[in-house]
């Protein structure tokens, strides 16, 4: 292993891209949706329609900083730079929080989905297994982690493709269940109790789960610092990702409430495995355990790669240990990937002993650091536009869309779900979480980083005079 501080830039426009439309496609879309649509019923196709956009402004946010700034760290170091060191200590560590628990989550997942097939073999062998096969591909090479996660995402779209096109023949020809043709059509969205069957609250508190169902989609500024051509990788990905999130989210749950009522998706079984073994296919549930599967190892390894590049990132500016710079032959940090695989180890045998309650109290912060995260992205934003000179402004690369209505729009809207969180109780819990966790982070800050940045500054500002003379 090397001591050198440089990352190396192995990741292209195919890996970046597929990196975040498989980060965000997972157990949001397999799982997650049928709580939205059993809080909201059809009307949750217009709250994914509008977390879309909003999210979409967010990554435009990203880019616009992400392309003038290349960096690891991202995120957290244009909090730093724009907002304040306490601001970016807060969005970096909370990042780092959320990746470890969703990472957390995806490899007890994948443990439970391995039983399908052996039941006989205990659950700790697989994940064993997973956490030192994830942790070799990080430490390879960049450009290894990048071809694997194109690779098992292209798996996830391919399946999602299947099931919608299969949807689609149910919806023009019909099926029949117990030898009665069940109705299937768009009907299906209003005839149930109407288009909104639990009304305006139910509608407001899907937005929880759908917004979470958007998470991981920031990791393409993490790339920015490994990517070969930043200027032109980073605007591509953001341009082509989000729309194509929002197409596959619609299109798909679109599909699925136009063949099955809303509120009988999810009561017998996955509605996935129903569209394909009522095309025929015996092994519909054998398909989908393997595109499960697939969803979760390419969530971990994604939250692996992007836990890791953020604490890299914080460690180059003083906000993490230094031990989080070391830098392998291969130009990867390898302390991160050690670090990650060695909580990931140390959290399964946690997820064993816990009460499964009080593991579901802690992972509801994953919900709230998401928006945290996207918060921080577009107030530096914000921060940033607002100490440029006209000039400066005509000369970004990737400016975000509808300056400065639509970030202000987007961070109201991100406030918005914030404040739902607060106010239905099965939320709540996550606000009391996230907020203790943000007061413990600004305590450390305050008593172990702000007075050794202080000492940094004293030193520098004491070697000037000297070096001048």
């Amino acid at each position: 292993m090397s001591n050198n501080s440089k990352l190396a830039r192995g990741l292209n426009t195919r890996h970046i891209r597929f990196l975040a439309l498989g980060s965000a496609i997972g157990t949001g879309l397999f799982y997650g949706s049928a709580a939205a649509i059993k809080m909201a019923g059809p009307s949750v196709l217009l709250a994914y329609i509008i977390a879309g956009i909003a999210i979409y402004i967010v990554m435009r946010a990203l880019g616009e900083m992400a392309v003038k700034d290349p960096v690891s760290g991202s995120f957290s170091h244009y909090a730093t730079r724009y907002i304040g060191p306490l601001a970016g200590f807060t969005t970096g560590w909370t990042y780092v929080l959320e990746m470890i628990i969703v990472a957390l989550a995806d490899v007890t997942a994948f443990s439970i989905y391995m039983g399908f097939w052996y039941p006989d073999v205990p659950r700790w062998i697989w994940i064993l297994s997973l956490i030192m096969f994830l942790g070799a591909i990080n430490l390879i090479h960049v450009k290894v982690f990048g071809e694997l996660e194109f690779w098992l995402s292209i798996i996830k779209v391919t399946a999602i493709v299947g099931m919608i096109l299969g949807g689609l023949v149910l919806m023009s020809y019909g099926f029949q269940v117990d030898h009665h043709t069940v109705a299937t059509g768009i009907q299906n969205l209003w005839i149930h109790d109407g288009f909104m069957p639990n009304g305006i609250m139910g509608f407001i508190a899907c937005f929880t789960v759908v917004v979470f169902a958007f998470g991981g989609i920031e990791i393409i500024g993490i790339t920015a610092g490994e990517s070969a051509d930043p200027k032109t990788s980073i605007p591509k990905a953001i341009n082509a990702v989000p729309v194509r999130i929002l197409l596959f989210y619609v299109l798909t749950i679109f599909v699925l409430m136009s063949i099955f009522p809303w509120n009988q998706i999810g009561s017998q079984g996955s509605p996935f495995v129903q569209i394909f073994q009522n095309l025929g296919i015996e092994s519909a549930a054998t398909i989908l355990n393997i595109v499960v599967i697939t969803a979760a190892v390419s969530a971990i390894n994604s939250d692996v790669f992007g836990a890791g590049r953020m604490l890299y990132g914080m460690a180059s500016s003083g906000q993490a240990p230094r031990v989080f710079q070391k830098v392998s032959k291969n130009g990867v940090p390898w302390m991160t990937v050690v670090m990650m695989v060695v909580v990931l180890l140390v959290g399964v045998v946690l997820n064993y002993l816990m009460p499964e309650d009080i593991f579901l109290l802690i992972a509801a912060i994953a919900t709230f650091a998401t928006v945290w995260v996207w918060l921080m992205i577009l107030v530096s934003q914000v921060f940033m536009r607002r100490n440029m000179s006209a000039e400066s402004v005509k000369q970004l690369g990737f400016p975000i869309i509808g300056w400065p209505y639509a970030p202000a729009l987007a961070i109201m809207f991100l406030l918005a779900v914030l404040g739902m969180m607060a106010y239905f109780p099965d939320s709540r819990p996550a606000i009391y979480v996230g907020f203790g966790w943000l007061a413990l982070l600004s305590v450390t800050y305050m008593i172990w980083i702000k007075p050794k940045q202080h000492m940094i500054e004293q030193t520098t500002k004491t070697l000037k005079p000297e070096a001048e003379s």
